[in-house]
């Protein structure tokens, strides 16, 4: 496959405008902000539709599934303290963009999508623009137990409940950040791992992601 990227003064300028809105609407790590400045969210589109990248929204991207908005992805990505080195599993690859900006901010990414055509699309685009994550094709919802242990896992679509099954794939002292409730709107959750049997849950901001499908949730 071919590709056309053009990444000039323009798109490095508009991105620059976008962290200025994403730190406005109270986005404060600076390796968050840092990272979505770096990453060109412009090479996700088909190219008719460009002038619509560096807005605050979200896209649809084919497959009944959106390019998440840049305000989301940097609000999950600083709720994961992401430190050099670590290990994150994300479920829902989606277009790629997210998985650029863990990559962005020095995690280990190991990343699963159910959607075959996302998936193809994107263990090409990525490795061209110089990203290398792990990529898996399947059930999102079930994790990846065969690399577990992770330090973080970050869930890019809507559960109806927070799947066990990936509070078990955690490391102690790890993170897990996913957004629940039903399929149209849902609440930012966070629960640290503090022992194998414990857990601190917290609940946040209201979102609206797709719903999460597979076996351990929709």
């Amino acid at each position: 496959m071919a590709y056309k990227f053009i990444d000039n003064y323009r798109e490095k300028g508009a991105r620059k405008r976008l962290v200025e809105i994403l730190e406005k609407k109270g986005i404060e790590d600076k390796s968050v902000l840092e990272a979505i400045g770096k990453v060109p969210r412009h090479y996700f589109f088909d190219e008719t539709f460009w002038n619509q990248a560096y807005k605050d929204i979200a896209f649809p991207i084919g497959e009944g599934q959106t390019i998440s908005q840049p305000y989301t992805v940097a609000y999950q990505s600083q709720l994961l303290h992401i430190k050099k080195g670590d290990k994150v599993l994300e479920i829902g690859t989606g277009s790629g963009y997210q998985t650029c900006v863990l990559l962005e901010l020095g995690a280990n990414v190991y990343t699963i999508e159910r959607q075959e055509k996302l998936y193809e699309r994107t263990i090409q685009v990525l490795p061209y623009m110089g990203y290398k994550p792990q990529f898996f094709l399947g059930d999102g919802s079930r994790g990846i137990a065969e690399h577990a242990p992770y330090d973080k896992i970050i869930v890019t679509a809507g559960a109806p409940t927070v799947p066990d099954i990936l509070l078990k794939q955690l490391n102690v002292g790890g993170l897990l950040v996913i957004p629940v409730g039903d399929e149209e709107t849902q609440k930012m959750v966070t629960v640290l791992k503090v022992s194998e049997t414990d857990y601190e849950k917290i609940v946040l901001d209201t979102f609206r992601f797709v719903p999460l499908v597979g076996d351990k949730a929709w």
